[in-house]
């Protein structure tokens, strides 16, 4: 105990020499202290309590470990004069963490001792003679007057409400614009109700499909019966949709239509539509808080919103449709770089996304610091719902967020997240799709997908690997390596397991997809060269960045990114070389992010968690949409929001303005405000015009011979008979007639995959018995034959749908060009070609039925 007591009066000394040396350098009268007797009696009982509760703390390993070893030990002044740097690893971690267990002296004693030794600039303090002071005694600043605090608690409230107003105004503009640019497009409202379906095209009819037939359901029950129990969407079986499809929206909005009592004002179709335009105001409107949030002030998030508007869609013409005016449309200018919700309104990702974007603002809102618990839980909360409602609308939900925590890892790994809150984002992640898994009746898709592997590998290996971030830089990088080595082995481990115990093949093509677009090697398998052929599934083209800087984001973009990921790398190697990490000591957001002892006179580079989170956002998805187009989608509104916040954040200015040496915080608040306000201003100046030009130009819906075959399949063929074709047309089949299909267009499943495959032998070069055995085997009645398939010119040589078919089949490509030597001739000529001229084998077989310039339908004879 005389060692304790000893050491208790060289610190007292040492602590108050430190606080009138702090003084005397800034200029300002010393801080009273209370009399020795007082403070030492309170700091001894703390480190009584120490010496109790916290034994383990002496075995540690790490800086803090050894230096309260060197004071507990006695090892003389030298080690004692190290205490302010164990108040700031050790005792900030453990008041935040065991706050309530604290005898209340002994936490006034701490609050004089990090007062004193933080601080700078004080005022002469007194502190009572009892000791029983509360700690507004200790005053460090000199307090606002009432008038000041109202004024700025009056202009915070009216900042937030306009700025609130401005949220919900832009996301209702933003709805109200894409829903005119849609009826302009088509003339919706006038068009026939087989036309309107037909707008729906590819997978996007077949999904609306579902809700059309819960609507025309006697009732629910019977409704839900029909889709867990379906055997129209694929011939000759019988699947659960609900299981197979990500179909919840459709079948949440039909209940909430039927029990409404709308129908005799509002159209199914319109309450549909409506809907999706309806979370575009969702979706605006996450954006936009989620830049609010990063840069403080609500004119970032007016910039995001103007960014996604004028890089979504301006002045363009889609097809089957023209203008009113009798003229050609074409197409001024495109801009489909943020959005395309207008044109594929019932898209899977029209859905989630919305609920992706609310789910990053919460992100943003949680990951602040000195969240109150009550904020944090209610955080957590909106993380959860978000999350889980983006995956149960989108199948290929599992893949954005397995590269969400790919960017929420290397944050956490190098100390730039604090690991709590990375936890609880990883634990959300994989208990919000258990959940989804649940719902679709364990869907082994979602349980064989890498992201629950991942995360449950990363929690696993932190229990593994103790001590991960502590010793020097060498020691902790050797660390971090072999962590991501134990992490990738056993993530492919814990994945094989579980698609080996689930007989998982589902999501097979997609890595066959990945696996030839990353170059491992030339395939001929046909569906993967499906998707590798689509544009959609290509490299991000180059006139994306041209659109991007018209708008001026690509500058905006390029600007913050650069001065971001500077002060990144600053912060990662900084956190690298000392060893204090945010991860190991604050347990609590109120914890600071940086170590709080800096030396005088340097200006240290902090960056934010949230601030943190949005760049590697936008870099794990920027490299997703870098080379797959279709996933710019991900990544352009968060462009938008990133950049916005940049120009509108102090920090980004305040170090920008340190580097050139031109920094105050006038010019800073200058440069915040000024810059956006000049670049809204450019953007209302340049394409206000054409957005007004965009409005007053109608179109309308035209095709015809897409509209005269529908009405002939519904007119001249059973309601149980079934229908073979292309995908993307029988997927509007299903929805304008109620026929049965043998195939469609939602590709996740193996066996579709192959059923596929044996349908579209129409299109190669194959004899007609063969082609007739493999329809037949399906069960089916009709085919459907497309001159634009079998006559392609859109794709080039290799990619068109008879090529991949005939290097599938190992038979020689048509026209000019190279084949692989082990490619043969074929013995027969291409079906759909030959089957035209009515030849006795064909005409035997298939017997033409319907025909315009478009379509040709034969009906197949039966018992051969």
């Amino acid at each position: 105990m005389q060692l304790w007591e000893g050491t208790t009066r060289v610190m007292l000394h040492c602590a108050a020499s430190s606080g009138r040396d702090r003084a005397a350098a800034a200029g300002v009268s010393a801080v009273v202290l209370p009399p020795a007797s007082v403070l030492h009696k309170h700091v001894h009982r703390f480190l009584c309590w120490v010496q109790r509760s916290f034994a383990g703390w002496w075995r540690c390993e790490g800086k803090t470990g050894k230096l309260l070893r060197k004071v507990t030990e006695g090892q003389g002044a030298r080690a004692l004069r190290c205490w302010h740097v164990v108040a700031s690893h050790s005792l900030c971690c453990l008041r935040c963490s065991l706050q309530k267990q604290w005898e209340e002296p002994c936490a006034r004693a701490f609050d004089t001792m990090m007062s004193i030794r933080q601080r700078k600039g004080v005022g002469t303090t007194e502190v009572s003679e009892d000791g029983a002071a509360p700690q507004e005694n200790v005053t460090l600043e000199k307090k606002p007057s009432s008038e000041g605090c109202t004024s700025r608690r009056l202009w915070k409230i009216l900042s937030f409400t306009v700025g609130g107003a401005m949220a919900l105004c832009t996301g209702l503009l933003t709805s109200v614009y894409l829903a005119t640019l849609h009826e302009n497009d088509l003339w919706f409202s006038n068009i026939k109700e087989v036309e309107r379906e037909i707008s729906f095209r590819t997978e996007c009819g077949l999904y609306y499909s579902y809700y059309k037939q819960m609507l025309q359901a006697p009732s629910l029950v019977h409704g839900f019966h029909d889709l867990m129990y379906d055997n129209k969407t694929e011939s000759m079986r019988t699947i659960n949709l609900l299981q197979r499809m990500n179909i919840y929206q459709e079948v949440f909005l039909s209940v909430l239509y039927r029990v409404l009592p709308i129908q005799k004002y509002l159209e199914p179709v319109y309450f549909y539509i409506y809907t999706l335009f309806g979370l575009q105001a969702v979706y605006v409107t996450a954006l936009y808080v989620t830049s609010w949030l990063l840069s403080g002030t609500w004119l970032s998030g007016l910039l995001a919103a103007f960014w996604y508007i004028t890089n979504s869609c301006h002045l363009r013409t889609s097809r089957g449709s023209h203008r009113t005016d009798g003229s050609c449309g074409h197409c001024l200018l495109c801009r489909t770089d943020t959005t395309r919700v207008e044109f594929t309104i019932p898209l899977r990702e029209n859905w989630a996304l919305p609920f992706f974007a609310v789910q990053i603002a919460a992100i943003t809102y949680f990951l602040r610091p000195n969240l109150r618990p009550l904020s944090e839980r209610l955080a957590l909360l909106a993380i959860f719902l978000s999350t889980f409602v983006f995956s149960l609308m989108w199948q290929f939900n599992q893949f954005m967020m397995l590269v969400q925590a790919l960017g929420l890892f290397a944050l956490d790994a190098l100390d730039m997240l604090p690991a709590l809150k990375a936890t609880w984002l990883y634990t959300i992640q994989v208990a919000a799709l258990l959940l989804v898994c649940a719902l679709q009746f364990f869907n082994s898709m979602i349980l064989g997908s890498l992201l629950i592997s991942f995360n449950l590998s990363v929690l696993i290996a932190r229990k593994l690997q103790k001590n991960l971030k502590t010793g020097n830089f060498l020691n902790r990088l050797g660390k971090l390596l072999l962590h991501l080595f134990v992490i990738l082995c056993l993530t492919l481990f814990l994945n094989n397991i579980i698609k080996k115990a689930l007989s998982l093949k589902s999501d097979e093509h997609i890595f066959k997809f990945l696996k030839a677009k990353s170059g491992f090697g030339a395939t001929r398998d046909f569906d993967a060269n499906l998707y590798l052929c689509e544009e959609a599934f290509g490299l991000l083209p180059w006139d994306t960045f041209g659109r991007l800087s018209d708008t001026l984001l690509l500058h905006a973009y390029l600007f913050v990114l650069l001065v971001t990921v500077t002060a990144a790398l600053a912060v990662a190697l900084r956190n690298l070389r000392s060893g204090f990490n945010v991860s190991v000591c604050c347990l609590s957001s109120d914890c600071p992010a940086q170590p709080p002892l800096e030396q005088p006179g340097k200006c240290p580079v902090h960056l934010g968690a949230a601030t943190a989170y949005s760049l590697a956002h936008t870099v794990v998805f920027g490299a997703l949409a870098l080379s797959t187009m279709r996933m710019k989608y991900l990544w352009t509104p968060h462009v938008c929001v990133f950049a916005a916040s940049g120009l509108c954040s102090p920090e980004v200015w305040g170090l920008l303005l340190k580097v050139t040496r031109l920094y105050n915080p006038a010019r800073t608040c200058v440069m915040r405000y000024a810059v956006p306000m000049l670049t809204l201003s450019y953007l209302c100046c340049k394409f206000w015009p054409g957005v007004m030009e965009e409005l007053a130009e109608l179109r309308e819906f035209y095709d015809p011979d897409t509209v005269e075959l529908m009405h002939w399949i519904s007119a001249n063929t059973p309601g149980t008979a079934v229908f073979a074709g292309s995908m993307q047309l029988l997927a509007g089949v299903k929805l304008c007639t109620g026929r049965t299909l043998t195939n469609h267009p939602h590709y996740e499943d193996s066996s579709l995959r192959a059923r596929t495959k044996s349908v579209y032998q129409i299109y190669a070069k194959r004899p007609p018995e063969d082609v007739h055995a493999l329809l037949r085997a399906l069960g089916t009645d009709y085919v459907i034959l497309e001159d634009s398939i079998c006559y392609e010119r859109r794709h080039p040589r290799g990619c068109r749908l008879r090529d991949l078919l005939d290097m599938a089949n190992g038979h020689v490509m048509d026209g000019p060009g190279e084949n692989d030597p082990d490619l043969k001739l074929a013995d027969h000529p291409r079906f759909c070609e030959e089957i035209k001229r009515d030849l006795p084998p064909y005409t035997a077989l298939f017997t033409r039925v319907f025909q315009n310039k478009t379509f040709h339908v034969y009906r197949l004879a039966r018992g051969k």
